[in-house]
């Protein structure tokens, strides 16, 4: 199967942990997903309802950094934020298309929007577009993540090829933007277990980013299912996963930027949150 195989947008259960990555491999579900919250039957009334607005020519710009006393960084995997706060984590993955990577390195420059990219370098929009990225990593309104140089299940590789799969790509992160992405990695798939974890530690990635809620867009979805996942987890405290991978999402950025005024949210980076350890 090829790498860059399609993975339909689902929702729910143990097939929402793989809509985490478009390269959908040829083994079985993850043993530790992420987790998966059930959307509430009636909306709170601390997230008000989202009905899309008229898309308008530019974005509208969001609020600038927050000011937030950091907490320290829990044992083991994230999956949320702490506190009852109005905090999302839009985080990023992949980075098949570098033309989506350039749209959301646009969107975040015009709008302010506070985002997490877990990028893998083989991709070459990383690199084609550095230039772009470089001063809102510096800036620290977008951070950098590690994903891996090549996005394999690192379940099934040898202790030595985990360690050359984060190394490689933390080499990478570092030479090209002059950040060190540690402590944070995210697994391709989600797919973890306490050996990768162990051999991510000795390298400094002591901390596995999972996520609450997912845009559904590692494989081909509509501009208009983007919404609707959106809506369903756009919610405080959650850790969203997105995709840089199909241009749909980039058509309703607008519609994005909206929900999360209307519903009272402010977009945060990881580093916003956690006291590096």
């Amino acid at each position: 199967m090829h790498r860059r195989a399609f993975l339909s947008a689902v929702a729910g259960g143990a097939a929402l942990a793989l809509a985490g990555c478009a390269r959908m491999p040829p083994w079985d579900f993850p043993t530790a997903s992420p987790r998966v919250g059930k959307r509430p039957t009636s909306t709170p009334q601390s997230v008000p309802s989202f009905t899309p607005p008229v898309p308008s020519p530019e974005p509208t710009p969001l609020q600038g950094p927050p000011q937030l006393a950091k907490v320290s960084l829990p044992a083991g995997a994230i999956t949320e934020l702490p506190g009852h706060s109005a905090l999302l984590a839009w985080t990023v993955d992949d980075g098949i298309d570098a033309d989506v990577v350039l749209k959301y390195i646009e969107f975040a420059a015009a709008t302010g929007t506070r985002l997490t990219f877990f990028l893998n370098g083989a991709d070459p929009g990383w690199t084609t577009h550095a230039a772009l990225l470089r001063p809102l990593v510096a800036s620290g309104q977008v951070q950098l993540g590690n994903h891996t140089w090549d996005h394999p299940n690192l379940n099934k590789l040898s202790d030595g090829r985990v360690v050359a799969e984060l190394q490689r790509n933390h080499d990478f992160i570092s030479t090209t933007y002059g950040v060190d992405a540690r402590p944070y990695f995210r697994p391709p798939y989600g797919f973890r277990n306490a050996r990768v974890d162990r051999l991510a530690a000795s390298i400094g990635y002591s901390t596995p980013v999972l996520w609450y809620g997912t845009l559904s867009d590692s494989g081909l979805i509509t501009p208009e299912q983007v919404v609707s996942f959106a809506d369903q987890w756009f919610l405080p405290g959650h850790i969203v996963i997105g995709h840089a991978n199909f241009p749909p999402v980039t058509t309703v950025f607008p519609q994005l930027s909206a929900m999360i005024h209307t519903r009272g949210l402010q977009t945060v980076t990881l580093n916003d949150v956690f006291l590096k350890p």
